[in-house]
C-alpha cells in the first residue's frame, strides 16, 4: 500500500511539474501578408493569431528572424496590433531564403512562444494580385500612359486658347502631372483594370483579338495625331509600347464588357430613365462592383 501511495504522489508531482512547464495559451500563426526580400529596404509583415477560432487581441507581439541554414544573426522586430487579431511590422532582412520565426506573445503576465518557418523569396515588384506581381515596369508603362494624355492634353490647348486662359490650363495640366506620377496613383490605376478585368473573366466574358486590334488601332489613331505624344512612344520604343498596350486593352475590353453589363441592367430596372440617368446610376453600381471585387481579391502591397 505505501508503495502504490507512494507511486501516486510522484505521479501526481510529475504532473504538476509538466503543467507548470506548459507554454502558456495554445495559439496559433497564420502569414496573413507574405514577407518579400528587398535590397536595403524594410518589407511589410503581417500575421493573425487564433486560439480555437477565435482571434486574439491584446498581445504584445514579438519577433526573432534567423536564417535556418546561414548564421546572419537575427532580426528583431515588435509587432502592431491591428484589427482582429492581425499583427504587423516591417521586417529588413539581410537576403531571401529560409528563415526560423520566433514569436513571443505576452498578455496580461502569461507569455507564450511559437516558431514557423518561412521562405522569403527575392521581391519581383511593388505589389501581387492574387500572387500576380505589379512590377516597376508596369508603373513605368502606367506613368507614360498619364503623360501621354497630358501631351495631347497641352497639344490641344494650345490650339483651343491664347493668352491668359492658355496660361491657366498649362498651370493646370502641370499641377496634373505630380499626381499622375505619383505611385500609389499608378497603383490604384493597375488594381482597379487588373480586378475588373478578372471579374469579367469570371462572368464569362472574352476579349477577342478583333475587338482589341480595332481598339489599339483606334488608340494609334489618336496619338499619331500629336507630335509630342509620337515623340514620347518613340523614345519608349514603339515595339514593346504597342505589345504593352495591347496586353493593356485586352484588360480594358474586358473591363467594358462589365459596364456594358451594368448598362443593360440599370436600363432594364429603370426603363423611363434618360440616357444621362442611366449613365450615372450605372457608374455608381460600376464603383460598388469594383470595391466588392477588390475586397475578393489577395492584394498585397509591398
Amino acid at each position: 500500500m505505501k508503495r502504490q501511495t507512494l507511486f501516486a504522489t510522484l505521479l501526481l508531482m510529475l504532473m504538476a511539474m509538466l503543467t507548470g512547464c506548459s507554454s502558456g495559451p495554445d495559439f496559433t500563426i497564420k502569414v496573413t501578408k507574405e514577407l518579400y526580400y528587398q535590397q536595403d529596404t524594410e518589407a511589410p509583415f503581417e500575421i493573425k493569431v487564433t486560439e480555437g477560432k477565435k482571434a486574439v487581441k491584446g498581445l504584445d507581439v514579438s519577433a526573432e528572424f534567423s536564417m535556418a541554414n546561414m548564421d546572419h544573426g537575427t532580426t528583431d522586430v515588435k509587432l502592431a496590433e491591428g484589427k482582429d487579431g492581425t499583427y504587423s511590422g516591417n521586417v529588413a532582412l539581410p537576403m531571401s531564403g529560409k528563415y526560423e520565426v520566433a514569436f513571443t506573445l505576452e498578455k496580461d503576465g502569461k507569455k507564450s512562444e511559437e516558431v514557423i518557418n518561412l521562405n522569403v523569396v527575392k521581391a519581383k515588384g511593388v505589389a501581387t494580385i492574387n500572387g500576380e506581381w505589379i512590377t516597376n515596369e508596369d508603373l513605368a508603362f502606367y506613368q507614360l500612359i498619364n503623360q501621354l494624355q497630358l501631351a495631347i492634353n497641352r497639344e490641344t490647348a494650345q490650339q483651343k486658347y491664347t493668352g491668359k486662359q492658355l496660361e491657366e490650363e498649362l498651370a493646370y495640366l502641370d499641377s496634373q502631372e505630380k499626381i499622375s506620377d505619383d505611385k500609389n496613383q499608378l497603383l490604384t490605376q493597375i488594381i482597379r483594370l487588373r480586378s475588373m478585368a478578372l471579374l469579367a473573366d469570371e462572368k464569362g466574358h472574352k476579349a477577342a483579338d478583333t475587338e482589341v486590334d480595332a481598339a489599339v488601332s483606334k488608340a494609334r489613331e489618336q496619338y499619331n495625331r500629336f507630335p509630342s505624344a509620337k515623340k514620347l512612344i518613340r523614345d519608349y520604343g514603339e515595339d514593346k509600347f504597342w505589345a504593352t498596350e495591347k496586353q493593356q486593352y485586352k484588360m480594358i475590353v474586358l473591363s467594358r464588357k462589365v459596364q456594358e453589363d451594368i448598362v443593360a441592367q440599370v436600363k432594364k430596372e429603370n426603363p423611363k430613365a434618360g440616357e444621362q440617368d442611366v449613365l450615372y446610376q450605372a457608374q455608381q453600381k460600376y464603383e460598388e462592383l469594383l470595391v466588392s471585387q477588390v475586397n475578393s481579391l489577395k492584394i498585397e502591397i509591398l
